[in-house]
């Protein structure tokens, strides 16, 4: 229902040719793989060797250690990035002229300045006049601050897709601008979004990589250390790899079902079924 909001359904022509492009795409993916495989273990590198130390549990509970710091960065970014996302995008609705000029300005200034670059202004320039907080927060406040701003527009992009009907019906109905946004609008506005909020949470998530800067233990960091100690570089970052790619796809699946979920209640909902009925 989503895709037909925003662009119009393909055609049987324009569905073969992305059938046939997808398939030409996932060939080229399979045999890149393939040749970096061969390529692997013609230079040795997929000796057994070289993959032993990661059956080894202080190995195993470092790099885990890593992947907390790195889940903890990213739950408190997002935190602070989607209330603010909120916020701001409120504020850029708002008909209040120096609200909305407030709202316009933050949004812009974060969305252009350059995540590392904030993180230095935190790190290096900050302490210099008293506010020196701790690694943790020197990362994630610029984390949720950026995220905040582009979370903003996502969430103005979905009310502003709402057809106008749906406030003027609630309005009509008694229901004031606050009643209207919190149950009619915002409900419909998030289930639209939710595919760009998810891709902003996974991005969110990339973005801790970036703890380096401030010598922040997270799973990159904690790699690089790896890395550093034992020389297997390869081996090392390709671990690294499939577990940031199995974090993505864990917050893929559960995001998807939370959807599901939600719309089956909608649906269960607009037949006039009980509530309780709902949550079954």
């Amino acid at each position: 229902m989503t895709a037909t909001v925003l662009f119009d359904a393909p055609g049987p022509k324009a569905q073969r040719r992305i059938r046939v492009l997808t398939v030409l795409s996932s060939v080229a993916i399979v045999a890149l793989i393939a040749y970096a495989i061969y390529l692997f273990g013609a230079n040795g590198q997929l000796a057994p060797d070289k993959w032993d130390e990661f059956t080894q549990w202080p190995i195993i509970r470092f790099l885990l250690g890593g992947l907390g710091h790195t889940l903890l960065a990213a739950s408190v970014a997002a935190a602070i990035a989607l209330p603010l996302g909120l916020l701001l995008a409120l504020a850029r609705l708002s008909t209040l002229k120096p609200l909305h000029w407030l709202g316009v300005t933050l949004v812009e200034f974060f969305r252009s300045i350059p995540l590392l670059l904030l993180i230095y202004i935190f790190f290096i320039a900050l302490p210099k006049y008293g506010i020196n907080p701790d690694l943790f927060w020197k990362l994630v406040i610029p984390i949720g601050l950026c995220s905040g701003a582009t979370i903003a527009e996502v969430f103005r992009a979905g009310v502003l897709a709402l057809p106008k009907g749906q406030s003027e019906a609630a309005e009509a109905i008694g229901m004031t601008r606050a009643q209207t946004f919190r149950y009619v609008v915002f409900p419909q506005a998030v289930r639209l979004v939710l595919p760009s909020l998810l891709a902003q949470v996974v991005i969110l998530l990339k973005d801790t990589t970036l703890g380096y800067v401030v010598s922040y233990s997270e799973l990159q960091f904690s790699a690089k250390v790896l890395v550093s100690s034992t020389g297997n570089l390869i081996q090392t970052y390709l671990v690294v790899t499939v577990v940031y790619i199995l974090v993505n796809l864990a917050i893929s699946r559960t995001a998807e079902l939370w959807s599901r979920r939600q719309e089956r209640r909608y649906l269960k909902a607009g037949q006039g079924l009980p509530l309780e009925a709902t949550t079954q």
